[in-house]
């Protein structure tokens, strides 16, 4: 089982049940069991597709591009 929860920045994030911490992009140590849980899920694929909604959600879609294009 997988958790979905969100960090103080407003990243989205996902850890196996029962870690007791996880590390955010922007730096900050999180204790998982202090966080609200968004989702859950039962395996990592469905994990990151629930993660990646969510930061798309948030963020918009991603867009990407070479540096030519610009």
């Amino acid at each position: 089982m997988y958790l979905i929860f969100r960090c103080d920045c407003g990243r989205a994030m996902y850890s196996r049940e029962g870690v007791a911490h996880r590390k955010c992009v922007c730096g900050k140590n999180i204790q998982v069991k202090s966080r609200r849980i968004i989702y859950y899920a039962e395996d990592f694929q469905s994990a990151a597709e629930a993660v990646r909604a969510l930061q798309e959600e948030k963020y918009g879609g991603t867009c990407f591009t070479t540096a030519n294009q610009l």
